[in-house]
């Protein structure tokens, strides 16, 4: 996987002085690979009288979670040829972090060899608050079938594909997800339970797919700038919609009816609420 956010900004850096005729000189630090680490990750139970507060933190790489181990909090393997990337684990209580290592930059990076930063984690269904903070990283994230009482994820420019493929075993209070320039697709979103979710975004292509079982109301908000947003909701399910977004285009398929800046579908049991504020872009409604 190559480091976005560098090729980014050194685009970006190389516009504005062909623009402005400046000249650039730019410190460039030589950040060297090594042989490929395979290190195993097992982070035991804490108390169960509480829930635990899991907190991620993983820099450029890739990252898959899925929900199947029984006799831990955290378990799975990392595997990385970047000595500063190794994982490292620190327990306070029922506060348990676990986070990509300390990789100091001075300049540009210059990687001489492709790195290689791959975390494979297996999530147990002990109760729990569960932060995610990432950088330029690609994502595949199964979060069906634990047992989360929040959710706040926060990345940069990322590709990311979130699923609640089952549904989460307690009731959720808050997910939040705030990420910039990147491609997020997030789906079984009534799945997870929870009673509100807050989106932020920035220029990004995003997907919000609410199918699933939807147990309780939720509220939504989204906030994005100049991007591109799916929203996804089932039919027979009861959801309203309002828009604000002077500059933004919405397109509006299957059941959705049309009222001013409020959209709405009919259906029963349970309602999703859905704010939604956009900079300029595209808004598309959908059933499935």
């Amino acid at each position: 996987m190559s480091p976005k956010p560098f090729l980014i900004l050194i685009t970006v850096l190389a516009v504005v002085s062909i623009s402005c005729g400046i000249s650039i000189d730019l410190p460039v630090e030589q950040i060297n690979t090594g042989p490929t680490v395979r290190e195993e990750i097992n982070i035991p139970l804490v108390d169960a009288g509480t829930p635990a507060e899991l907190v991620i933190g993983f820099g450029a790489g890739e990252l898959k979670i899925d929900p199947g181990t029984q006799d831990a909090l955290v378990a799975g393997v990392a595997e990385y040829n970047v000595p500063d990337f190794k994982p490292d684990v620190t327990i306070d209580g029922n506060r348990v972090s676990l986070e990509t290592g300390d990789l100091e930059i001075g300049g540009i990076p210059s990687f001489r060899n492709r790195f290689k930063n791959e975390w494979n984690l297996q999530l147990g269904s002990q109760p729990m608050e569960l932060s995610i903070n990432a950088g330029a990283y690609k994502g595949i994230l199964e979060l069906g079938g634990l047992s989360l009482l929040s959710l706040d994820i926060s990345d940069g420019a990322s590709e990311v594909g979130l699923s609640f493929s089952n549904p989460n075993l307690v009731a959720m209070e808050l997910l939040r997800y705030n990420t910039g320039a990147s491609s997020v697709k997030l789906t079984g979103l009534a799945n997870a339970n929870a009673q509100e979710m807050i989106f932020k975004g920035g220029a990004g292509e995003y997907v919000l797919d609410f199918s699933g079982l939807l147990q309780q109301d939720m509220d939504v908000s989204i906030d994005a700038g100049i991007s591109s947003v799916n929203l996804i909701v089932p039919q027979g399910v009861s959801a309203r919609l309002l828009f604000d977004g002077g500059l933004s285009n919405v397109d509006i398929h299957g059941d959705w009816e049309k009222s001013g800046s409020m959209y709405e579908m009919t259906g029963d049991g349970p309602r999703i609420t859905i704010n939604v504020n956009m900079g300029a872009g595209n808004l598309e409604l959908r059933n499935r």
